[in-house]
């Protein structure tokens, strides 16, 4: 053993070219950054980024800067009843952004479909509705109003689109059409348009709510499919774009209904059959996962509000949407940060949403 020793001390001498020996550091990598933000988060600060809220009025006020620094709220989404113009929307995103001063960029997002569901068409040039462009059968067309949605957005100070809808066929004009091929096809080309502005885009309503029986902004309702069905239909689209895009460009929105065939007692948006086994480990969605509103009808008739957002986490979502009402938002926040506080929800499980966050939020 000895003379093995040896062996290499005179072999280090040899190889260094000189009688000394050199000392043999390891490159010791660069401090990964994502991992670098979330140590500096306090607990609450990293439950902030995990409900998304909409607030009230068209310029920074109290109730905002009190639910910004109370709560930490990493996003916001913004309707009508806050857009008035261009300069006076980006101005309040920037305003927003600089009273939260917070460790990470915040999202700011609105729901720019085209056709009837698009904010402030007083002021910007709405997109013609996903029906249309795929009844036009032209998929350029679809990546070239996803790319004039991401320049109109990025000019008001949103960094996110919840859109486009990957549903297909429903009662209105949101879907590209009734056939998933052609759904799959022209939600593709629209994430290629977004990503060619690099401008984050959403999925929704994942597993797909073309077969919705009620508007969820109601009632919940069932779909009654089998699981067959449900994948050559409706979750067909999903999973193309999450096998064939990078998954920490966009999110995937799940919605409120009932799918017998997966999880026939819990809404999508609580259930781990569809957001854990099916969207997490059959499917290898990497990235983040948000609610649809969680004061829909759908969902708020039907569970207690003070689990929504622990039951949400439980079942393998990133994010809770709650778009109208302080008090829920505030509600949503303090069920969450008391679930950690008693061991129901693990900080590591925490910690696990938060990282796929600040990762989508680097491309900001």
């Amino acid at each position: 053993m000895k003379k093995f020793f040896a062996l290499i001390f005179s072999a280090i001498i040899f190889f260094t070219g000189c009688g000394e020996v050199q000392e043999l550091q390891a490159e010791v990598p660069p401090p990964d950054p994502i991992e670098t933000t979330l140590k500096a988060m306090t607990l609450e600060e990293k439950i902030g980024q995990m409900v998304m809220i909409g607030v009230y009025g068209t310029q920074l006020n109290d109730d905002i800067i009190f639910s910004l620094n109370k709560f930490h709220f990493g996003g916001v989404i913004f309707f009508d009843r806050n857009l008035e113009s261009v300069a006076q929307a980006k101005k309040f995103a920037n305003d927003i952004e600089t009273a939260a001063n917070q460790k990470a960029p915040m999202f700011f997002a609105l729901d720019e479909e085209g056709g009837r569901v698009a904010r402030g068409k007083n002021f910007l040039e709405v997109a013609p509705s996903q029906e249309s462009i795929g009844q036009s059968g032209d998929v350029e067309a679809a990546k070239f109003w996803a790319q004039h949605n991401a320049k109109i957005l990025k000019s008001i100070g949103v960094n996110i689109n919840f859109a486009p809808v990957a549903d297909v066929g429903s009662r209105d004009t949101r879907s590209f059409g009734s056939d998933p091929q052609l759904v799959a096809n022209f939600v593709d080309a629209a994430a290629k348009g977004y990503e060619a502005e690099n401008f984050l885009y959403t999925l929704k309503h994942f597993p797909g709510i073309g077969k919705s029986k009620i508007d969820p902004h109601k009632e919940i309702s069932s779909v009654e499919d089998s699981r067959e069905v449900l994948e050559a239909v409706d979750i067909f689209p999903f999973k193309k774009i999450i096998a064939e895009h990078d998954n920490s460009k966009f999110m995937i929105m799940v919605g409120h209904l009932k799918y017998d065939a997966l999880d026939p007692s819990t809404s999508a948006s609580l259930s781990p059959a569809v957001m854990t086994d099916l969207l997490r480990d059959e499917l290898k969605f990497s990235g983040v996962v948000i609610t649809d509103d969680l004061e829909m009808g759908a969902i708020k008739n039907n569970t207690d509000l003070k689990s929504l957002g622990v039951k949400m986490i439980l079942a393998g979502g990133d994010i809770a949407l709650v778009c109208h009402n302080y008090e829920s938002q505030q509600i949503v926040y303090n069920s969450i940060l008391e679930a950690v506080k008693r061991g129901e929800i693990p900080e590591e499980r925490i910690d696990e949403s938060v990282r796929r966050i600040l990762h989508m939020k680097s491309h900001l």
